[in-house]
């Protein structure tokens, strides 16, 4: 079975074009549950370059849908048998005003758009960057 990813190496994804917010913000809880927005931001604000895009996006989809930690093996490989939509898709980058570093090892970390941490990322010459998708069509 192929196995596909959404793992970056040594780049930055920017925040999209039309994203609403001129500063980050944090994604707001949806009543008493947390959007998947939520849930990214939260495992990479509490984990900065500890995990992998891939990782991240198995444990949201994991705890969206109470897999138990016995299943993780089997269900992550059916997870990315398919190809599976990137941070580019993320709402954190299209709406919420997030950048992302992936750094040599795929691992990533968030920032802000108002921060210097990430007009540094922009200026590196060193790192590809990519634009996070736009939400609505040009």
């Amino acid at each position: 079975m192929k196995i596909h990813t959404t793992n970056y190496q040594n780049t930055f994804i920017e925040v999209a074009e039309d994203c609403p917010v001129n500063k980050a913000e944090t994604p707001p809880l949806k009543g008493n549950k947390k959007s998947i927005a939520n849930m990214q931001f939260e495992i990479l604000a509490k984990n900065p370059y500890k995990f992998t895009s891939d990782d991240v996006l198995f444990q949201v989809f994991a705890n969206k849908n109470d897999l138990a930690e016995s299943e993780y093996k089997k269900e992550r490989e059916l997870f990315f048998s398919k190809g599976q939509p990137c941070f580019r898709a993320s709402p954190l980058t299209k709406r919420y005003g997030f950048g992302l570093h992936c750094d040599d090892n795929e691992k990533i970390a968030v920032y802000k758009r108002e921060s210097k941490e990430y007009d540094d990322f922009l200026a590196d010459e060193t790192i590809k960057k990519v634009k996070a998708m736009r939400s609505k069509k040009a």
